[in-house]
C-alpha cells in the first residue's frame, strides 16, 4: 500500500508541475485552457490505468491466498481425519 501512496504522489507532483507551467506560459487564454483540460484529461485516463493495474495486482494476490488457505485447509481436514481414525484404532 506504501507503493500506492508514492504512486499517487507522483502522479499529484505531475499533474501540479504540468499545470503550474501551462498556466505561466505566454499563451492566448483559451488555449491555455484547452491545454488543461486536455492534461486533466490525460491524467484522468493516467490514474485509471494505474488504478485498473492496481485492482488486478490485488484481485491477483487475493486469489493466490484464497486457494493457499483452500489447500491449507483440506490438509487440515485430512490431518484431523488420519488422527480420528488412530484414536479408533486405538480405542478399539
Amino acid at each position: 500500500m506504501n507503493s500506492g501512496k508514492v504512486l499517487l504522489g507522483v502522479l499529484a507532483g505531475l499533474a501540479a508541475g504540468a499545470l503550474l507551467g501551462v498556466l505561466f506560459a505566454p499563451e492566448k487564454g483559451s488555449d491555455t485552457r484547452k491545454k488543461i483540460s486536455k492534461k486533466g484529461e490525460d491524467y484522468a485516463d493516467s490514474l485509471k490505468e494505474n488504478f485498473n493495474e492496481f485492482v488486478d495486482s490485488i484481485s491477483g494476490e487475493f486469489e493466490q491466498v484464497k486457494e493457499e488457505v483452500s489447500d491449507f485447509a483440506e490438509q487440515g481436514k485430512a490431518k484431523l481425519s488420519k488422527t480420528k481414525k488412530h484414536v479408533n484404532t486405538v480405542k478399539g
